[in-house]
């Protein structure tokens, strides 16, 4: 008990603590998610999410006072990011079958998400600001915020726009994807990547490791194909 409690004094008063209640939100989530038997709906990142937000909200804990501890996470998206080219690289061969028909993919997806989310935007009334800071919200958070930013939008809006199109694409991707029976795990991976980035290719990668790779693959070439053609569209049609 004292050790426990010797614990806790040092935790609290270091950044440790906000790594550790990340973690220990993340493990339980997922716990839930496999006692679900992994139910799309049970999302560990959405579980993990509101855990945290509600405990920083119940114990007046600022953004920047968490993100001094959750910064190692974070510093681990790097890497994790990286890691995604092991099951690219085992899908190689039918990647370059498939090389056509993945960039011809990749950009009719970047511009579906582009101009959906403009045209959604537009039509419930949005001020520009926020329909700049929306328009990217398909791609992964780094680039999306730096697309944002260069056109005017708000990066931390972005933000979250980002991490909500993830979560909805992973929550509910697959479902659709079901609905519309698209069996093809290849298509079910460019699919996921284009539409919801990280979280979704996490998702996918938990599925099947076919969809992951080309999950992978979607990502980063959704986020090239977004940072090159959001400002020519925007400047095209909406400046």
């Amino acid at each position: 008990m004292n050790n426990l409690q010797e614990t806790w004094v040092y935790l609290s008063s270091s950044p440790l603590l906000h790594l550790t209640l990340t973690l220990v939100a993340f493990v339980g989530a997922n716990t839930i998610f496999r006692k679900l038997k992994l139910n799309p709906l049970a999302n560990p990142v959405l579980i993990s999410v509101v855990l945290l937000v509600g405990l920083l909200v119940i114990t007046d804990t600022s953004y920047q006072t968490y993100f001094e501890g959750a910064q190692f996470v974070h510093f681990l998206l790097g890497p994790a990011t990286v890691a995604l080219a092991i099951p690219l690289y085992r899908q190689f061969e039918r990647v370059k079958k498939s090389a056509i028909a993945i960039v011809v993919s990749v950009l009719f997806g970047s511009c579906a998400a582009i101009l959906s989310a403009v045209a959604i935007a537009w039509v419930t009334g949005a001020q520009t600001i926020s329909v700049i800071s929306l328009a990217p919200k398909s791609i992964t958070a780094p680039v999306a915020m730096g697309v944002s930013e260069k056109l005017g939008g708000l990066p931390s809006l972005t933000a979250v726009f980002v991490i909500l199109t993830g979560i909805c694409g992973a929550m509910l991707g697959p479902v659709v994807l079901n609905v519309l029976k698209i069996t093809d795990w290849s298509a079910r991976g460019l699919a996921m990547g284009v539409a919801s980035h990280g979280i979704g290719t996490a998702r996918a990668l938990q599925i099947n490791e076919t969809a992951g790779a080309f999950a992978g693959l979607a990502m980063g070439l959704n986020a090239l194909a977004t940072a090159v053609l959001l400002p020519l569209v925007w400047r095209l049609f909406f400046s």
